[in-house]
């Protein structure tokens, strides 16, 4: 990697993750060209993913009122094949930030799903818990919490936590024999155990009705990563 790759510098910072296991039907109408779904034992899953974005930098440069700030995303797990290489990557049904500035520039130049819309979140720390709590505002005040141990631990090599995290690429569908690719490099993290959490999201009026389902459906797991600095890459185009 040189300096002049790196798009965009960050730190990601205590991840929530809710993990649904779905028919890859549901999915297979999102799935940019020239990409397979990817899949952990069998199952597909999208990722209701809530985060803090800290000290961003865009070409090494922080943009004023723009370096902290809240992101709300559901995504999907997927792979593309270069010359005989697997690369696993995600695939973002929508991402939702509080800066109408990002959101343009997502939607206009990257061509991406983007959303604006109020954010808040919450980090508390007491005797024996870490509470993180990301809320959203659409008609109502959604909300994913969890609470966790105090201390991180390893991922387990082969585990689920390793799967839903360790996907270094992005995908986005431009048009029908055209996909954007990009790389994010970031350390491999370090997880908290969940002992309790709670969602309370408007999964059909967040996702639309394709997902809307979610809203009753128990995820298959929840995990908080403690994140790290990333760098995102400079992308590319995937044609036939």
């Amino acid at each position: 990697m040189t300096k002049n790759s790196v798009f965009l510098s960050a730190e990601w910072r205590k991840l929530a993750l809710a993990n649904y296991e779905v028919d890859k039907e549901v999915l297979a109408k999102y799935l940019p060209p020239f990409t397979q779904l990817d899949d952990w034992q069998g199952k597909y899953y999208v990722s209701l993913v809530g985060f803090m974005f800290m000290d961003t930098k865009l070409k090494g440069f922080g943009i004023p009122f723009h370096i902290n700030f809240e992101e709300v995303n559901l995504r999907f797990y997927v792979k593309y094949n270069e010359a005989g290489n697997w690369k696993r990557g995600v695939v973002f049904i929508k991402e939702i930030v509080p800066k109408p500035a990002i959101t343009f520039v997502a939607n206009t130049v990257y061509k991406e799903n983007y959303q604006t819309l109020p954010m808040k979140h919450k980090w508390e720390i007491n005797e024996d818990a870490l509470n993180v709590s990301y809320l959203w505002k659409t008609k109502i005040w959604n909300k994913f919490a969890v609470k966790t141990d105090l201390n991180s631990i390893e991922m387990a090599v082969g585990s689920e936590e390793e799967f839903i995290t360790e996907h270094f690429w992005g995908y986005t569908k431009l048009a029908a024999n055209l996909t954007s690719e990009y790389q994010v490099e970031h350390p491999r993290w370090q997880v908290y155990p969940v002992k309790e959490y709670e969602i309370d999201v408007d999964f059909g009026a967040n996702y639309g009705k394709d997902f809307a389902f979610l809203a009753h459906t128990k995820p298959n797991s929840v995990m908080l990563a403690e994140g790290s600095e990333i760098n995102v890459l400079k992308g590319k185009k995937l044609r036939s």
